[in-house]
């Protein structure tokens, strides 16, 4: 068990490492432009930590939600005596929203449980990204399942609104 996780994290880190180079360039995409990337990128107004834990306590407590996984990359770069600016995945999902959608097709389960990855850029400003599902229904080839992507696309709007928030 100890070395699938392992595993599981050294792919999630390559994934990261992959996806950081690329970061500067699509982070800074607006939510205009999600189709060309299938990212949904927001500004927060407030700082890193508070951003981050406002987004985990808003998924805890969502009944609808279950918490899975929590990727710190910042930590994992330290562990090797590498600095990134303060980067941290959340993975979450709803069973009775993304089983359908891995019912109508099963690649989709390469893009699920749902993630958000809050960060923080050179500039000291923090964003938050999601995948779009309706990117994700073009990718996958997803049919008759409208009102699911939508109730999807609708919640982590929501959620990602609440989490930048100034309260």
């Amino acid at each position: 068990m100890r070395v699938i996780k392992n595993s599981l994290l050294l792919l999630m880190i390559i994934n990261v490492c992959i996806m950081s180079n690329a970061q500067e360039k699509t982070m800074e995409k607006t939510t205009q432009d999600k189709a060309m990337n299938g990212l949904i990128t927001k500004i927060s107004q407030v700082d890193f930590e508070t951003t981050y834990s406002t987004l985990k306590s808003i998924i805890i407590d969502n009944p609808n939600l279950k918490l899975l996984f929590e990727l710190d990359h910042q930590k994992n770069a330290a562990s090797v005596d590498l600095e990134l600016r303060p980067t941290r995945v959340l993975f979450f999902g709803n069973p009775k929203m993304g089983t359908p959608l891995m019912q109508n097709a099963a690649t989709v389960g390469i893009d699920l449980p749902q993630k958000i990855i809050v960060f923080q850029e050179a500039s000291g400003k923090t964003k938050v990204s999601y995948n779009d599902p309706q990117y994700l229904k073009s990718r996958h080839d997803i049919k008759a399942v409208d009102q699911i992507l939508d109730k999807i696309s609708g919640a982590l709007d929501k959620i990602t609104d609440a989490a930048i928030s100034a309260k």
